[in-house]
């Protein structure tokens, strides 16, 4: 082995970090332990004997394409089924605008590679989706925060940051968004909100980069048009996944933009992966077009509506004065948030004594913040689980309290 790593290890491979949740994740691998703490889907929604199914009928009729090399592009079937889906939604796109990527992870890691050089400055919520933080740091991004109200990202705190960084000659890379049921915060931003944003954006010229992994996951209330649609120029980037309504085992995800930006973006991946797998694309183009994607939404929806509820009334039946927490209309997260006095790192390490785990909210800031607040995922535990343990998280905050 060779004396000093450190001296050959590039300038992006040492500014890396290792996220935070996979590293609290091993803490939480003791099956006593009710974990709280994963983005997860219920396994109970995976439809394994339609997969079966699925897998003979593609192996059958389309193996010989199915277990080769595929485009970068994606399967163009299934590019043609997500933009079909889109342009329902009032999107003005082709095919040429969407790419198929090995899950929106990927995606994100994409657009931080041809966009992001080393000091470019990235502006993010506060708090913002933990992987996509990771991929903007990993590639040199200064990332800046936003602060959150009632409905997501302040489009007058965005504003603000603009215009100082402006007066300063700086102008960020593009603005990072995740407008529906916001992990962590679990927040829905309401069209106006989005339309201001849009506003923000094209006042000085920036891109926006609309994260939108379970949007389909809606509970009750109206969904919100899609920032891209409201947008319609090309300024704005979609980033959709199969993960958490689909099977995440798949790794199947898909980035929307421009033409310009999405050529870039299949050359960035070509270096990358040369393709997204083909089979699995292929069952995913066969379970959509057979009707099984729309029969097992209605049933994971109606799953993790019931286990939000059964949460919310756990909190209000249990938590201590002095604790707020987010009522998501969808998704699978929500946000506690604790008195200021109380460090959720300190309270993870006692959490887990009394086997019971979650995210501390500290890991979704890129400027150190919130320390007193937690990630909740209720997708994942069955509601026995669920209720058991809201009361061990419950306790333990009464007992750490003042």
């Amino acid at each position: 082995m060779i004396s000093d790593l450190k001296k050959i290890f590039s300038v992006n491979a040492l500014g890396m970090k290792r996220s935070a949740i996979r590293e609290l994740l091993k803490l939480a691998q003791d099956p006593e332990i009710i974990s709280f703490a994963g983005g997860l889907p219920s396994p109970d929604t995976f439809p394994i004997e339609d997969l079966k199914k699925i897998v003979t009928e593609v192996l059958d009729k389309d193996g010989r394409s199915a277990l080769q090399y595929g485009a970068t592009e994606g399967d163009t079937e299934l590019r043609d089924i997500i933009c079909a889906s889109y342009q329902r939604d009032g999107l003005d796109i082709t095919r040429e605008n969407v790419i198929i990527t090995t899950a929106s992870q990927q995606g994100l890691d994409l657009l931080a590679k041809i966009f992001i050089n080393r000091g470019d400055k990235v502006l993010v919520g506060l708090p913002s989706y933990l992987g996509g933080l990771g991929a903007f740091n990993a590639y040199g991004a200064d990332m800046i925060g936003i602060p959150f109200d009632e409905y997501g990202m302040s489009a007058d705190k965005l504003e603000e940051t603009l215009a100082k960084l402006k007066s300063e000659g700086e102008k960020p890379k593009f603005v990072y968004v995740i407008p529906d049921f916001q992990n962590p915060a679990g927040v829905t931003m309401p069209e106006f909100r989005r339309k201001e944003i849009i506003a923000v954006a094209k006042k000085y010229d920036i891109l926006i980069v609309e994260d939108s992994p379970y949007r389909e996951l809606r509970f009750e209330g109206e969904h919100q048009q899609r920032m891209y649609a409201l947008d319609n120029t090309g300024q704005v980037i979609i980033l959709g996944t199969f993960s958490k309504i689909f099977v995440p085992g798949f790794r199947i995800g898909w980035l929307i933009a421009h033409k310009d930006i999405a050529d870039k973006i299949v050359v960035a991946k070509q270096s990358t992966d040369l393709c997204t797998a083909t089979f699995v694309q292929k069952m995913a183009v066969k379970y959509v077009k057979d009707g099984y994607f729309d029969i097992n939404i209605k049933k994971t929806i109606k799953m993790y509506h019931e286990k939000r509820d059964l949460m919310l009334k756990g909190f209000e039946e249990h938590m201590p004065k002095g604790v707020t927490w987010t009522k998501p209309e969808g998704g699978l997260f929500l946000f506690i948030t604790l008195p200021e006095y109380m460090d959720a790192n300190e309270l993870f390490k006692k959490a887990i004594e009394k086997k019971v785990a979650f995210v501390v909210g500290s890991a979704f800031y890129c400027d150190d913040g919130g320390k007193n607040t937690m990630r909740i995922n209720f997708s994942f535990v069955s509601k026995e689980k669920n209720v058991e343990g809201v009361k061990r998280l419950a306790q333990v905050i009464k007992d750490s309290m003042k």
